[in-house]
């Protein structure tokens, strides 16, 4: 007998066929990766096709990659990962997809398939710096609009770069350098020998 799981991951061998890039069924979540020249029409093949009907996007999120795995990672850095739900089916499915280039990562955006998709991506632009071609209106969602830098990249400082105050005396929030001395915590359980032992 074949799990749910199972017919759909041989639907989408069918329907999508070489445009698939990677296919995994694991931990009862499938997921697939696909090009980013491939993936706006993979999307809406995934909604359009009657094998598929994923006709809502549930998530879409950016990710960094280049710490993965402890440095090990030596893939594309950034993803744009979306997770689908169709309602017909009664299954998810899970689509990676990742920018081609690392200093400017440019994937097509989804707004056209579901217009949902806005301010997920006006938030994967606002956190890791991946841009969205055909987005309509890609602007920072989270961080103020002065601000420099995209704070979940895994090379942003964990300080930031500037610190913002209100001056009593201009009446008015300023910016400034960070004037916070960079330490690190070390757990009491790993610099105490004898942490927890009686």
């Amino acid at each position: 007998m074949t799990t749910k799981l199972e017919n759909l991951e041989a639907a989408i061998k069918v329907v999508l066929g070489d445009r698939l890039v990677d296919l995994k069924n694991a931990l009862g979540e499938l997921t697939i990766v696909v090009s980013p020249v491939e993936y706006l029409h993979v999307m809406r093949d995934l909604r359009d096709h009657p094998d598929m009907h994923f006709e809502e996007l549930i998530d879409l999120c950016g990710v960094d990659y280049s710490t993965y795995g402890d440095g090990a990672w030596d893939g594309a850095r950034f993803a744009v990962v979306s997770h689908l739900l169709s309602i017909k089916n009664n299954v998810r499915l899970r689509v990676r997809v990742f920018a081609a280039d690392d200093e400017m990562p440019v994937v097509p955006s989804l707004v056209d398939v579901w217009n949902g998709a806005n301010w997920y991506e006006r938030e994967a632009f606002d956190l890791f710096g991946i841009l969205f071609d055909g987005h309509n209106d890609l602007r920072r969602i989270l961080t103020d609009y002065g601000f420099i830098g995209h704070p979940f990249r895994k090379d942003f400082p964990v300080s930031g770069y500037v610190e913002m105050r209100y001056d009593a005396e201009q009446k008015r929030v300023v910016y400034q350098p960070v004037t916070i001395e960079p330490r690190e915590n070390t757990p009491r359980i790993i610099r105490e020998e004898n942490y927890g032992i009686k």
